[in-house]
């Protein structure tokens, strides 16, 4: 039976980003050096596929110190965590790392310079995500806003409207927070932004791709997880850009073919936390099934690197 034929749009960049290569490198070595069982504060980064090889290495997984014994080293996520961690971490003398990515980092260093200057923060993110929790834990308690939608922004209660400055989660839509800041700087004319943007270089990328395929595309797929922001935010990008068909999907065994049946053209891409084997697994599914023929479509090239902390660099 001849195979009907098929268009799949690669988006470039798709996939890793700096800071999650990083951080699992960081938990690959911090096992090479202390051996297992090393601890990490929540999920290194969100995909389960990472979570899970890392686990078989001998990486046990916790979301709070307190399950971590004293002995034993512990690593922090890449989202971040707010300041009691590693403050509670150096009081018990534990051996940690720090993974957050370095562009999160940025963002911290930016909100504590605004508090020593006398500005209160309204942070633009997602409220429960572990990078918002890890920025507004930067501060004491109050100093930091929490806005979702340009419809939090008209009843914020704000200390005094001529002394703010805003800062963002690094993995949210452009299009969606650009309106949020224009809200705020409609509402508070005098309020500071960032030097340079806050959304982070690969979540800005990965969109702009998404933004160059979808209006070609019959359906895209994004590989990643639910618990990934940016992953959830290129399926939403997609249909913005007027793809009538996009889904998140973690493995090939999650795509919906129903929902996929007479098409001509799919796009695929991937957050910033899924490794390149998922998309080739997404790809040879639709082989399986399609005469397929794959066009790569870069509209930006990363060559992003971040060190590795120093405790690492060195031999035990």
């Amino acid at each position: 039976m001849t195979k009907p034929s098929l268009t799949l749009y690669l988006a470039a960049p798709r996939g890793f980003c700096a800071g999650v290569d990083r951080a699992i490198k960081i938990v690959e070595l911090a096992l090479e050096k202390w051996g297992a069982p090393v601890y990490v504060r929540h999920e290194i980064v969100h995909n389960r596929y990472v979570v899970d090889a890392l686990r078989e290495q001998g990486a046990v997984f916790v979301e709070e110190l307190d399950e971590v014994p004293d002995d034993r080293p512990v690593i922090f996520s890449a989202h971040g965590v707010p300041k009691a961690v590693p403050a509670e971490a150096a009081r018990r003398n534990m051996v940690y790392v720090d993974a957050t990515c370095p562009l999160v980092s940025k963002v911290h260093i930016e909100a504590e310079r605004h508090h020593e200057n006398g500005l209160q923060m309204v942070m633009i993110g997602h409220a429960g995500h572990p990078e918002t929790l890890g920025t507004m834990g930067q501060l004491p308690e109050g100093e930091v806003l929490l806005v979702e939608t340009v419809e939090d922004v008209a009843t914020l209660d704000v200390r005094d409207p001529d002394r703010l400055a805003f800062i963002t989660q690094t993995t949210l839509s452009v299009d969606d927070t650009a309106g949020i800041v224009a809200a705020l700087q409609a509402r508070f004319p005098a309020i500071v932004g960032p030097h340079k943007e806050d959304i982070c270089y690969a979540t800005t990328n990965r969109q702009g791709a998404v933004k160059a395929i979808a209006p070609h595309c019959d359906a895209l797929l994004v590989v990643g997880a639910p618990n990934s922001s940016n992953s959830r935010r290129l399926v939403e990008v997609a249909t913005a850009a007027g793809c009538r068909y996009s889904q998140l999907v973690q493995r090939a065994a999650e795509i919906d073919w129903r929902a996929l049946d007479g098409i001509a053209s799919v796009g695929i891409t991937a957050g910033a936390s899924a490794p390149e084997i998922l998309i080739d697994e997404v790809v040879d599914a639709f082989r399986d099934r399609y005469d397929v023929t794959v066009e790569t479509v870069e509209t930006a090239v990363e060559r992003v690197e971040f060190k590795i902390p120093r405790a690492l660099r060195v031999p035990a």
